[in-house]
């Protein structure tokens, strides 16, 4: 992997990241009918053993950056939010590639909070990319009362928000110095320390198939995480970031392969389609600006 360009490493990173959450989305499923706090617990707590013994290999701090504590705190709390809102999702519509899609509107709404929050300007192309991927997303929510699946899409929907205002604050504490490792270990310390309550107090009685299940959720989910950290380590998101959407084709193969031959509807293909080529043409469009800056 030496020989390969830096930007070549990236989207073998970004590839294998989207893979790993396909694979989580997967065994969520798999898991079968547990309480979504139990699920999202133990899926933190893989991610937390993982992330103290990187910390520990590497030797590095488990103390913030000074003025970080409090971002740690807020972008926790909206990524468990997101989680949350993710998993519902997965666990409650009858297509996986849905709940995907809609998890995949965090890069628009990261668009909105930073230009809210970090007073970056949001050009005019950006905001109709934004437009369009909102439409997208109704395609696959159906906002009707007919849709039986409202509450679940709209939990979907959420959870992208909340995992968007996340990724603001992580970028903001990246501007910061922040240790991308830290940041994993405190977001999966604090989701371990919100949702073991729950466990002690309504845990319901798992099978050894499931707890595997549950394991491998973990695993997927760090080597996701850890996946895309190394991706925007080695390339920045203008030349990659696209890539991250092959995470709708993997999940879709997989829900078709192993969770009784899902099929979207025609309508969500719609909103697929629509989102996708909003992300396709802000990737041209950031690439290009950023070209004709640097000329």
């Amino acid at each position: 992997m030496n020989k390969l360009s830096n930007k070549t490493k990236g989207i073998i990173c970004i590839l294998f990241s989207a893979f790993c959450f396909s694979g989580m989305s997967s065994f969520i499923n798999l898991s079968g009918d547990l309480p979504t706090p139990q699920k999202v617990f133990f899926r933190n707590l893989v991610a937390l053993f993982i992330a103290s013994i990187t910390l520990l290999n590497k030797h590095e701090s488990f103390k913030p950056t000074k003025g970080c504590l409090k971002f740690h705190l807020l972008r926790s709390s909206a990524g468990l939010l997101g989680v949350f809102g993710n998993f519902y999702a997965t666990t409650h519509m009858s297509h996986t590639a849905d709940a995907a899609m809609l998890n995949k509107m965090s890069p628009f709404f990261t668009l909105i909070f930073s230009a809210i929050f970090l007073h970056e300007k949001v050009k005019f192309r950006q905001a109709l990319a934004i437009m369009g991927a909102f439409i997208g997303a109704m395609c696959v929510i159906k906002p009707t009362f007919d849709n039986v699946e409202l509450m679940p899409s709209l939990a979907g929907f959420v959870g992208g928000l909340c995992a968007g205002a996340a990724y603001t604050c992580v970028r903001h504490m990246g501007n910061k110095g922040e240790n991308g490792h830290f940041t994993v270990f405190f977001f999966s310390a604090f989701s371990v320390a919100v949702t073991a309550p729950y466990l002690i107090f309504n845990y319901h009685p798992m099978t050894a198939r499931q707890l595997v299940f549950l394991i491998l959720v973990g695993v997927c989910a760090a080597g996701g995480q850890y996946g895309i950290t190394a991706a925007y380590t080695f390339a920045p998101s203008r030349e990659i970031s696209v890539y991250d959407y092959s995470n709708i084709i993997f999940t879709a193969i997989e829900g078709y392969l192993f969770l009784g031959h899902q099929i979207p509807d025609m309508l969500s293909i719609v909103g697929y389609i629509v989102i996708c080529a909003m992300a396709i043409w802000m990737f041209f469009y950031n690439k290009k600006e950023h070209t004709l800056k640097n000329s």
